[in-house]
């Protein structure tokens, strides 16, 4: 009997030991566990970091029920910021009910520790905030609605709550409550999840490019990503730049990632285009395991079809603070982009920056009422100046929402609106882009991924629009991407107009205004057309051309007839000759030489004579036309000048090359009577050229005649 108390004793002596070592070994191991999460927290690796704040909630005792909702709030925190709303929610659930039975703990045992339970209550209000916003991008409107409430009688009673939280949960419950009525009242927007280019991973800020908007850049984290290192952050590929195509017969190609250097093994994405399109503006986060992975702002150019090396932007000494989400105006002469740096309004805030060719100017903050105590975020433009951005401040139905803004071109003050339902879901809905001047396009959501990955949508609204579609090009030449256009209207428009790598602009008119467009670019005339938009209710587009003279070479006039072996114009010659009255009219700074040429067929004697009268027969009919006879000469060459072959005529004739000189032993040496007669026409032609382009700007006003003295 003796022996066996004996044996019990050793036996409850191990199970005691058993017990302290485990506890000791749990409590170590969750310690260990901790500190790598903070670590992983203090780098933004919030992926990373939730694993190891989930070991140590699971190896914390039941009775630590301090600890236990410390490290719940924490892991809760974690999964918010990497969109696991679930986890998130039961994660803050479990954290504020820990906490609170730790205080009715004290409480009960009569442990006076005001701080400790100032403390708590801190934390219990904060993760109540948290708890509302997250059931609400989760679509339970009605836990949100209670939860919003919660918080906003507890804060009441806490001189250091802040007030852009109040600002928050105010919005948040006026989202929450609004959001059903929003879901009923749908905008005309049809959206549609766009299959083809999503992946089984994250896929998120589409931007369309090219002339024709038949180009798609995106953001993708899927696993065709560069390298082989999973994020920390998302806990998958980092992400990178993919892009499609559409065919002839308008159908995406295959996705596929960006060639070249743009991508890297870093975290690439949100880019966004120059009006000109030879400069892509672009996120990239750069990696070091022992600070916080900031994200920069880079730029990349585009030669031919291929974009080169990222170079960091430099918009600002601040080392400490993200740049991301660049957005370009749409005349070129703002940057955009998303901060957190000090002088906000809270979260992230909408940026701008000057542009001056490559020199930044000083950074300003969008202020109210873009920018809240939330995040705003992922700003886009379209052509027609609107501002588009996502943000979890503003009120809402959930997560991000977009909103549009309009600039007051007056006052400058903005005027924000939420894009309502189906544009906008419980989750978070950002990174809009649009096809031009249409209401149509693509944008990124998460709604209705319970992993929280974000996909690509199509999106697109009927509307009655009036546009110009324009052609900026060479006078019998090609297109000119370097334009300007300049846009006045009687409304007070005025607005300065890229072109595109086609020479082509398109934009917006509105009914009833009169427009005065004029066509510019350096080292040629200027070109101006006018419109007067009537009211219409279908679409319609007014097409404008542009063509413009060089200053530096002959233009040719290609429609100016003559009568067989005569200087007498015909009838047929009017249209092209009024029009040179006009361009004359409108760069009344010039002076210009008139010529004729003739092909080589005759002596030399009659067709210079004949040549010299056809172009005063050009002269006299702008003279007749109100044109100054001292701004126009005319020049008669005969066959002394014949045409040297550029790429246009090369083109339109295979027998030709650039660089040919039409002489008469070149066109006598072709095979075909055909092709001679060819030549011979291209040599008899009459074109100008400018002589001057300061006529008038300083010369001296004629001396006045003395008035006579009357007798």
């Amino acid at each position: 009997m003796h022996v066996l108390r004996q044996k019990v004793h050793r036996i409850s002596l191990k199970g005691c030991l058993f017990g302290i070592l485990s506890i000791l070994f749990f409590s170590c191991s969750a310690e260990s566990s901790l500190r790598k999460g903070d670590q992983y927290l203090s780098r933004g690796e919030y992926y990373d970091a939730a694993a190891e704040f989930r070991t140590a909630y699971s190896k914390t005792a039941m009775k630590q029920r301090d600890k236990r909702g410390e490290r719940a709030l924490k892991m809760a925190e974690c999964y918010q910021r990497i969109n696991y709303t679930a986890k998130a929610i039961g994660a803050y659930q479990n954290g504020i009910r820990y906490i609170e039975k730790s205080v009715a703990d004290r409480q009960k045992a009569g442990y006076d520790k005001p701080e400790l339970d100032s403390l708590a209550e801190e934390q219990i209000v904060g993760a109540t905030l948290q708890l509302a916003r997250l059931q609400q991008k989760n679509g339970d409107y009605k836990n949100a609605i209670k939860s919003y409430e919660t918080y906003l009688e507890a804060a009441k009673y806490m001189p250091s709550r802040s007030l852009g939280d109040d600002t928050l949960a105010m919005n948040g419950l006026i989202g929450s409550r609004e959001a059903l009525t929003m879901k009923q009242n749908p905008t005309m927007h049809t959206i549609k999840k766009e299959a083809f280019l999503n992946s089984r991973r994250a896929d998120f800020s589409p931007a369309l490019f090219g002339d024709d908007w038949d180009q798609l850049f995106w953001t993708t984290t899927r696993p065709q990503a560069t390298g082989d290192e999973l994020s920390g952050i998302t806990g998958t590929k980092y992400a990178d730049i993919f892009w499609t195509k559409k065919d002839d017969k308008g159908k995406w190609a295959t996705p596929e990632k960006v060639e070249g250097e743009l991508n890297s093994e870093l975290e690439e994405g949100v880019c966004c285009f120059s009006p000109d399109g030879k400069t892509m503006y672009l996120t990239r986060c750069t990696s070091d395991p022992d600070y916080p992975r900031y994200a920069q702002i880079f730029t990349a150019s585009r030669s031919d079809a291929s974009w080169g090396k990222p170079q960091e932007l430099k918009i600002s000494k601040d080392t400490l603070s993200c740049f991301a989400h660049p957005a370009v105006s749409p005349d070129g002469q703002w940057l955009y982009f998303v901060s957190d740096m000090p002088g906000g309004h809270g979260g992230k805030d909408i940026w701008r920056v000057s542009m001056d060719g490559k020199v930044l100017g000083g950074v300003e903050n969008l202020g109210a009422p873009i920018n809240t105590p939330g995040d705003e975020m992922f700003p886009t433009f379209r052509l027609n100046g609107e501002l588009y951005f996502s943000s979890d401040g503003h009120p809402g139905m959930g997560g991000l929402d977009l909103f549009v803004a309009t600039e007051d071109s007056t006052t400058h003050k903005w005027t924000v609106k939420n894009m309502g339902y189906p544009m906008n879901s419980a989750g978070d809905d950002f990174g809009i882009t649009f096809e031009g001047i249409h209401n149509r396009g693509f944008f990124s959501t998460n709604r209705g991924d319970a992993r929280g990955w974000d996909h690509l949508m199509s999106f697109e609204c009927p509307e009655v629009l009036q546009t110009v579609k324009g052609w900026v090009y060479e006078k019998d030449g090609y297109e000119l991407p370097a334009a300007l256009v300049y846009m006045i209207g009687n409304d007070g428009t005025n607005q300065k107009l890229n072109v595109h790598g086609d020479g082509s602009f398109e934009v917006v008119v509105q009914p009833r205004v009169e427009y005065i467009f004029l066509g510019s670019c350096k080292g040629f005339l200027n070109h101006v057309e006018q419109l007067k938009v009537d009211t219409s209710s279908v679409s319609r587009e007014h097409v404008l051309q542009f063509p413009l003279a060089s200053v530096s070479a002959p233009v040719l006039l290609k429609n100016v007839f003559y009568a067989f072996n005569s200087a007498e114009l015909t009838e047929e010659s009017t249209v092209e000759l009024d029009s040179l009255v006009t361009m004359l009219k409108e760069n009344p700074n010039i002076t210009i030489e008139l010529s004729a040429h003739c092909d080589y067929r005759g002596n030399d004697e009659y067709n210079e004579r004949l040549s010299q009268r056809r172009a005063e027969s050009v002269v006299n009919y702008l003279i007749a036309h109100d044109i100054a006879p001292d701004r126009v000469t005319p020049k008669g060459y005969g066959e002394s000048r014949p045409k040297v072959v550029k790429r246009r005529i090369a083109e339109q004739y295979p027998f030709l090359h650039v660089g040919d000189t039409l002489t008469e032993e070149f066109i006598l040496a072709l095979p075909e009577e055909e092709q001679r007669e060819a030549c011979n026409a291209i040599n008899r032609r009459t074109e100008f050229r400018v002589l001057r382009t300061s006529y008038g700007m300083f010369d001296k006003p004629a001396a006045k005649k003395p008035e006579e003295k009357s007798e």
